[in-house]
């Protein structure tokens, strides 16, 4: 049974925890919907989605169109692989490098940090180089795992790239790892570790993992449809979601705000959700006390959603326990298909286009809801005013993370 519903009136203002909310002073995204935000914010309003057909046995996937032309910095060339291409497209777009540069000169190298998220890094050069063993087994002399498989090659490629010499951290906690470098990015900026951070997560697809989803059946057989009645799986894609924080006060009035972060590990099953979502109850709670607000001061749900049966029902469960039926809800993975550790931070981008444009964008190719659902699941657009944004996301293991996006009051 989920736990005695938390006293949170809806104008409840509980004391935070020590969280100072960052402003999210720039940010990139490339995805199945497109490169930049830009394109993400047209396709979000036009409902276009960016899944395709993929590979036989793969399922639909979100993949991004063009990477392999991606070029690195020749004196990066190391760095080659197909994750490290797509967080390289990723910072030449928005103008999301530059404005890294503009804060370097202002605060200095050394004070600003990188964390980034991620679930497989760069595998798939793995996955090529096992074919190319030589007769006694050995891998390739030109295979360099630490410049390309290892999980410290993307903060390593990333803070190189942009000229920083502040702390690097690799997170890699399933499919919270993006959303969870926003919450320990806000940790060394409090303890005065650095003064800023770059963060997100990068995830690309790879054989391990489409043949490990298919191994679970998890795989839908069409595009990915979270919260539908009759919705049968994920779709796997790929992404990078950049942005960058720093203190609210350095920040110009109206920034988007990282205003509280929240997590949970309930460890119920190494792949299958609490059923009644305990971790995930814990994850959005500690998130809304951190951001000192309750559940009436939201006004979007962006759901982890990946679209099987017992990750929606058990994130509906979740919902429902602490907001009711009075806040909307909807997965964005309809569009882009799960990108794994990128997700959390490519949905933060998604957040602040919401609160940007007050949109709540409805589920994906949903012609109706699960009629088990008790939470307000939307399947169309809404345009509606958006303040805030609690965006959740979920891994195996019973990892749970859950961000607030948004503006404060006054």
């Amino acid at each position: 049974m989920l736990p005695p519903s938390p006293d949170l009136p809806a104008s409840a203002e509980p004391a935070p925890r020590g969280f100072s909310p960052l402003a999210i002073t720039a940010a990139t995204a490339v995805s199945a919907m497109g490169v930049g935000v830009a394109a993400m914010r047209a396709a979000l309003h036009g409902r276009r989605g960016g899944l395709g057909e993929g590979a036989p046995g793969d399922g639909w996937t979100g993949s991004v169109a063009g990477l392999e032309a991606v070029e690195l910095p020749a004196e990066l060339a190391r760095y080659t692989c197909r994750n490290n291409r797509l967080a390289e497209l990723a910072l030449r777009t928005d103008g999301f490098a530059e404005a890294v540069a503009a804060l370097r000169d202002r605060l200095g190298a050394e004070r600003i940090a990188v964390v980034l998220g991620t679930s497989t890094a760069g595998i798939a050069e793995t996955e090529g180089a096992f074919t190319r063993r030589d007769g006694a087994g050995a891998l390739p002399a030109d295979f360099d795992y630490a410049g390309t498989h290892d999980l410290y090659s993307l903060p390593r490629y990333v803070r190189t790239r942009l000229g920083l010499r502040g702390p690097a951290l690799a997170i890699s906690t399933a499919c919270t790892s993006g959303a969870r470098s926003f919450a320990e990015a806000a940790a060394l900026i409090a303890a005065g570790v650095c003064d800023a951070a770059v963060v997100g997560g990068v995830d690309t697809l790879c054989r391990m993992t489409l043949r490990g989803f298919a191994s679970l059946e998890l795989l839908a057989h069409g595009p990915s449809r979270p919260c539908a009645a009759d919705r049968d799986g994920i779709s796997i894609g790929e992404a990078a979601g950049f942005a960058i924080l720093q203190r609210a006060e350095d920040a110009p009035e109206g920034t988007v705000l990282l205003l509280g972060a929240g997590s949970s590990s309930d460890g119920h099953h190494m792949s299958s959700p609490h059923p009644e979502g305990l971790g995930a109850v814990s994850a959005m709670r500690a998130a809304l006390e951190a951001a000192g607000i309750g559940p009436g001061d939201v006004d979007y749900v962006n759901l982890h959603g990946t679209g099987t049966r017992a990750n929606d029902a058990m994130e509906d469960r979740a919902v429902f326990h602490l907001f009711g039926d009075r806040v909307p809800c909807s997965s964005t993975k309809g569009w882009t298909g799960h990108t794994l550790g990128a997700s959390g931070a490519l949905e933060v981008v998604v957040a602040a286009i919401c609160v940007a444009d007050g949109l709540v964008p409805g589920c994906l190719g949903v012609e109706q809801v699960d009629p088990g659902f008790a939470s307000d699941v939307a399947i169309a657009n809404r345009a509606v005013p958006v303040r805030r944004v609690l965006s959740n996301s979920f891994g195996f293991g019973g990892s749970n993370c859950a961000l607030v996006i948004g503006h404060r009051d006054g």
